[in-house]
Formats: structure tokens, sequence, C-alpha cells
């Protein structure tokens, strides 16, 4: 048999998986009876049970070995007369065989030690893996986000007398610097479902949870997207459990924190509708639609491999057992979402109807005027049923564009004064009756170009008309706001990327007499 000197380990050995132990020689398709060593192996076969095949069944006895592949054959050996011999059945091993291996065991000394040795090693590095990792289920994936940002323009209302106690009629933000932090722990316990607990704190919010650059400018429409959190308090805002059942269907449960982007896609490129890596806005990220949520279930059907049906019900309040709360007596979201992908694209068709006890209005998720936020003012219950359409197409591996649009009509669920937005920074008290209606219209689309200017790089443009109050029993908007966004994701590294962007609103709350928005951001984004 002969003996090669490389320390390393052949391809042939490397590329060939052996198959289990042999019960039999015979199963050896390319050993026959007739061959010089045939004895020989089936001593070591079926006598020591010490030699293995290929996965194809044969042993390829023609080929050369190495010292190192010899003196792992060897080790197997000693092993296996060890424990023949602790076993009882010591009167199976020959002295002879004893007599040869004491001299290969002399002869490879050296090459046994080594290989001891790195088994002693990679035992030891698997023990401390086991003591020192947190959990064999669990991994933590993180994203802090810091961002420096301040707009530029009159507040809304601009239009305000000088000296009067309004103040509106200058620029009220300041530059300001916060953060925002996600440890998503992430626990899987058959391979195939995902548990979720998420941990978060930040400081863009003002104490009473508004957001900070809203209440300064007067507008939703200047918002980041990650502001979110006061104080760098932490909560647990989010617990999700992901578990397919069967090929086709899958389940999404939750009992907080869990929104329509939880249990559906927003057919916006992942790039895009990304709160660190993204565009920055909180408008320009993905459609109105899909800004509602709290705690429900889903399930998610793959009719085939392109079309898939989701199906899901969100309470605003399901832990609560007081009146308007709980599962079914409060507010809740309703969805219906269709999807169907293609080889370059995709495109979806959504429905959601939702339903808002009076104080907790909110149908465009804070992304428009106020008035179209609450139609009807904050104090009437509001039911809403939107319609949208959504999609995106990759045009080359440099060059992609989306889309998204919708339409809303709302009804006052009861009677009585509220409080309406005038779109100029004040209310006025106007009756409603149950059953006025009001419709909302919105829209947006986008460009990007993945890749330009560097591997991980994304610059891109968007166009948007935020959602506006077209027609109303109560009160309805004469003007369009316009959203034009411009960003650059600059990717440092794999975990961290700098995003500078910058975006205008034109006759911001959807009125032609408030002065033009301008808002400017510099954000870094930490992934781990």
């Amino acid at each position: 048999m002969p003996v090669a000197n490389s320390p390393k380990v052949s391809e042939n050995a490397v590329n060939n998986k052996a198959m289990a132990q042999l019960p039999s020689v015979s199963q050896l398709s390319d050993v026959q009876p007739t061959d010089w060593a045939y004895q020989a192996l089936q001593s070591l076969v079926e006598r020591y049970g010490v030699i293995a095949g290929y996965s194809d069944g044969t042993f390829r006895g023609n080929r050369s070995l190495t010292r190192y592949e010899f003196a792992a054959g060897l080790n197997a050996a000693l092993n296996r007369l060890n424990e023949l011999i602790a076993a009882g059945t010591a009167d199976l091993v020959r002295q002879e065989d004893l007599a040869t291996l004491q001299k290969l065991q002399q002869e490879f000394a050296p090459e046994l030690a080594t290989l001891r040795g790195r088994i002693d090693t990679l035992e030891a590095r698997t023990a401390t893996l086991e003591e020192q990792q947190f959990s064999t289920t669990t991994k933590l994936n993180a994203q802090i986000i810091i961002a420096v940002s301040d707009t530029f323009g009159n507040r809304v209302g601009g239009d305000a007398p000088r000296g009067s106690r309004a103040r509106r009629d200058r620029d009220e933000s300041q530059t300001y610097l916060a953060d925002r932090g996600r440890l998503n722990f992430e626990s899987s316990f058959t391979g195939k479902d995902l548990l979720r607990v998420r941990l978060e704190f930040g400081n863009f919010l003002n104490s009473n949870a508004t957001s900070q650059i809203a209440s300064v400018t007067g507008t939703g429409m200047t918002r980041l997207n990650f502001d979110t959190d006061s104080n760098n308090d932490l909560s647990i805002p989010h617990v999700r459990y992901f578990f397919p059942v069967g090929e086709s269907v899958s389940f999404v449960i939750g009992p907080t924190g869990i929104g329509y982007t939880d249990i559906t896609e927003t057919v916006t490129p992942a790039s895009i509708a990304d709160d660190g890596n993204g565009i920055p806005s909180l408008f320009g990220e993905y459609s109105p639609l899909f800004r509602r949520g709290g705690g429900g279930a889903a399930v998610n059907w793959n009719i085939n491999k392109d079309l898939i049906l989701t199906l899901g019900y969100l309470a605003d309040n399901p832990n609560l057992p007081f009146e308007k709360n709980g599962v079914f007596n409060g507010g809740y979201n309703a969805l219906a979402h269709l999807v169907y992908h293609g080889n370059q694209g995709a495109i979806g068709i959504a429905y959601s109807h939702s339903y808002t006890p009076g104080g907790k209005v909110g149908l465009t998720g804070g992304t428009g005027s106020l008035l179209a936020n609450s139609p009807f003012g904050n104090s009437i219950a509001t039911s809403g049923n939107i319609v949208g359409a959504q999609g995106y197409y990759r045009f080359s591996p440099n060059f992609q564009m989306h889309a998204w649009g919708g339409y809303i009509w709302a009804t006052a669920e009861n009677s009585g004064f509220s409080d309406i937005s005038n779109g100029t920074g004040g209310t006025d008290s106007l009756l409603v009756n149950k059953g006025d209606n009001a419709n909302v219209w919105f829209g947006a689309i986008g460009v990007s170009f993945p890749d330009v200017g560097g591997r991980g790089n994304l610059p891109g443009i968007l166009f948007g008309v935020p959602p506006r109050v077209s027609s109303s029993d109560v009160r309805t908007e004469g003007d369009n706001a316009y959203h034009i966004e411009a960003f650059y994701r600059w990717r440092l590294n794999d975990n961290i990327s700098v995003t500078p962007g910058f975006w205008v609103i034109l006759n911001p709350e959807n009125n032609s007499r408030n002065d033009t928005q301008y808002v400017g951001v510099l954000r870094t984004t930490f992934d781990f």
C-alpha cells in the first residue's frame, strides 16, 4: 500500500463522504474475492468493524493515501480494539494483530499525537461555545440609528400676524441629534418557526408620545420613519411568532406591536422600506395603508409559488379587558392582501377595514395632513375602508422603480361637536353627524439605483402626494401637498451605513397658505 508524505488530506478524501460502517466486505462493489487484499479487508470489516466504503459502495483500493489519512484509520482501529477489550471480547483480538498495531503505533506516533491534539482542541472549543452561548436556539439581531436633523421654513400657519401669541411666523425647529435602538431576540424551536421579542429605546418623541419634529413644524409630513420612543426608556413593544402549517400555509400571532408589515409584505423594494437603510421619510417608506397594527393573528396562503394571499386581524388593545378595548370590543384593523411575484418584481392589491373609538383616530398612520388622519376630528369614532395597489419592478441590477396609491372612504360612527383641523395650525369646533362620509387619496412613485457608486450603496428619489381629503360632509382640502425627496445610502461596510437625505413639502397640510417645508437628515445606522 503506497504511503504519501504530504501532511494534507487528499482531495478525494475531502470530496467523497464515507458510507456507514460495512457489515460485510461483499458490499464493496470494486472488491473481488480474487483480489490479493481480500482476506485482509474481510478480517478488518467483519472481525474488527473498522473499514467503511464510499457513498457509491466502492472501496477504491488502488488510490494512494496520505500519512494523515493512514493515521486516522489507525486511530479508528486502536479505538475499536480498546472497545473490544473493554467489552470483555479480547479473545477476538489476535496477538499478531496487536503486535502489528503496536509497531504501527510507534511508527505513526507523531501523526497520532497531532490528530488527537486536534480532536482535543475541537472538543474544548465546542465545550466553550456550549457554555458561553446565550441559547442553542436564540440569536440577536440589532439595529442602532443615530440621526442629526433639522427643518427649514416657517411653521404651518405662518401667515399669523407677527407678534401674535401663536408665533407661527417663524421657523421654530432647531438642529437636533437623536437615536433609536432595536434589539431583536429571535428563537426557533423547529427550524421553520420564528419567535421574535424586541427591546427598543429612543428619544425622537415628546413625553406625550407625539413627534418632536411634527410638533415644531405643525405637520406630520416632516416626520422621519424612525422617530419613535421618548427619553430612551427601554420597552418591549413587539412580540411576534411565525409558524408554518404544511407546505403552503403559515400563521403569525402576537399580543403587541404587530403591524401589517409583520404579517405581509409592503410590495416595496426591501432596500427602500427599511427604517435604517432605506428612504428616511415616514411618508416615503411605503404605502400609508400598511401603517396600522396592534395585536392579533394572520394567515398566509401560498396559492402557488408566485401568488400569496394574506388575511389578518389586529386589535388596538387586545390585552385590556376594559370598555372599548379587548380583542373584539375596541378598535381593530382587518386586512386582505393578494400579492403576485414575477421574475423581476411584484404587485399587490390590498383591502383594509378599520374601526377606531373616539380619541384614537388615525386613518393614515400620521403620514398625511391632520385632517386626512382624522377627517371628523379625534373625538368621533370612525370606521375606514382602504383599497390600495402597490408594486415594483427591477429593470436591471442597478435600476428599479416602485409605486403605490390608495383611496380611503371614512364614516363617522357617532354624532357631536368635534375639534377639526383647519389646515393652518388650528382647529374649529364643527358638528359631525353619525353617517357623515369623507374620502381621501394618496400615492407616490420612486426610482432607485442599487449598487451605483459602490457595492451596497443606494441613491434614490421619490415624488408623492400625501393623503388629502378630496370630498367630505364636514370639511375638505382645496390644495394638494407634494412630497419630493432624494437620498443616498453610503455603505461603509456590512454593519455601518450613512445616509444623507433631503425632502421638500409643497403646500404642507394641503394648504397653499402654509410655507414650504424643507427637511434635512444625516442618518448613521449600525446593524449587527
